[in-house]
């Protein structure tokens, strides 16, 4: 008998999964492979936490419309589920609850379906966390915990359509084959209102980039949610369940919901209303230069990208002294729905020394980018003016 060692027999079930998968992630030997494997796997990433594996990508990275699968941000509460539950053979998506017709997929059960591509922002709700002033708990994401990808699947839509939801169905919710390590912890379900589940841009996605959704990123079927952040986009996807209410537990009612008005930080939380973290903030980033970089006098073009949510972005604005006088950026490339818009600016330094350049967008309703986001305690939809600083050498 030939004997296989674990890191060989993750690698060859993996191949056989689909091409770009990488392994990472787990609180426990039956979740996954070794932590080591996936921060070794995962490339120009800069790790945030290692169990579960959560890292982002660099800002340099947004200089290409495209985020590469091994270069996108990595974000799950567990990590990956285990091999045996995602294989081909044994994997199934049941569909179920407030339906005419309780329905099981397999993966080429749903690739008969017609397939839907779409190029769509994934922002994970804690992205800019870390500017949070006070600070809040939580992965102390900086800037990269974003990307844009072309997502290939089927409707949701089409799915629900097939099963038939009931007239009480007003919620659909996800859950994924992912698994906490310790059976107190809830599992991570979360629901989306029964309206965003059939508009037609709300996907079951098995491809990312053209090649078969990588393990990291929830092989072999994820929720993509466009527009909206990237929580109810569940990895791992085994169940949807048609409801009518919000699911309950932690996941949903707790964690990732913001006040409905703005409070003070300190001032509790008895009587805030809480709502989900829904729609995608207007945002822009600006990814060359990089923060602490020298430049030379003369041209330097500035480089980045921005989005907002399913709305278009119509303006990009670059502050090359602080904030104090603002100059349009050129848009480039073409408008899609829920991409990103990259954008350029051509600076001519002349004064040397430190500087600070900001960027600020404006989206097709008219809202602008503030300088700062207003505090909530989960740190979430930060989106105010990003900032690198640079340093003009003669």
């Amino acid at each position: 008998m030939v004997m296989v060692s674990r890191r060989g027999w993750f690698t060859t079930l993996l191949k056989g999964i689909g091409a770009g998968m990488v392994l990472g992630g787990g609180g426990s030997m039956r979740e996954s492979a070794p932590q080591a494997e996936a921060a070794e796997a995962t490339g120009p990433l800069t790790v945030r936490v290692t169990r579960p594996f959560d890292a982002e990508t660099p800002v340099r990275e947004f200089t290409s419309w495209l985020t590469s699968n091994e270069r996108f941000f990595v974000r799950s509460h567990f990590g990956p589920p285990p091999a045996e539950a995602i294989q081909p053979e044994a994997w199934r998506l049941s569909v179920k609850g407030l339906v005419k017709e309780s329905l099981s997929f397999t993966l080429k059960d749903l690739q008969q379906f017609e397939p839907v591509s779409l190029t769509a922002v994934l922002q994970c709700s804690g992205n800019g966390r870390a500017h949070h002033r006070p600070k809040t708990p939580g992965v102390q994401w900086e800037r990269g915990a974003v990307g844009n990808a072309q997502w290939t699947g089927v409707r949701l839509r089409d799915v629900l359509e097939r099963a038939g939801v009931k007239p009480q169905g007003l919620q659909v919710q996800f859950q994924g084959a992912d698994r906490p390590a310790l059976p107190t912890v809830p599992l991570f379900a979360r629901s989306i209102p029964l309206a965003k589940a059939l508009h037609p841009d709300t996907l079951l996605a098995y491809e990312m980039n053209g090649r078969p959704l990588p393990l990291l990123h929830g092989a072999p079927l994820r929720v993509i949610t466009p527009g909206w952040m990237a929580e109810s986009c569940m990895k791992w996807l085994t169940e949807i369940t048609v409801r009518a209410d919000e699911t309950p537990g932690y996941y949903m009612q707790q964690a990732y919901r913001v006040p409905e008005t703005s409070i003070q930080p300190g001032s509790g939380l008895p009587g805030t209303v809480m709502v989900p973290v829904e729609q995608m903030p207007v945002k822009s980033l600006i990814a060359a230069p990089t923060d602490g970089d020298t430049l030379r006098t003369g041209p330097v073009t500035i480089q980045g990208v921005a989005w907002a949510g399913g709305l278009a972005v119509v303006r990009v604005e670059v502050s090359c002294d602080d904030g104090r006088t603002w100059e349009p950026a050129r848009l480039v490339g073409d408008e899609h729905p829920y991409a990103w818009r990259q954008w350029q600016y051509v600076w001519n330094p002349q004064m040397v020394g430190p500087t600070a350049i900001l960027c600020r967008a404006t989206d097709a309703r008219g809202d602008r980018q503030p300088a700062t986001t207003p505090w909530n305690p989960g740190g979430f939809l930060w989106s105010g003016w990003d900032r690198v600083t640079v340093t003009v050498a003669a």
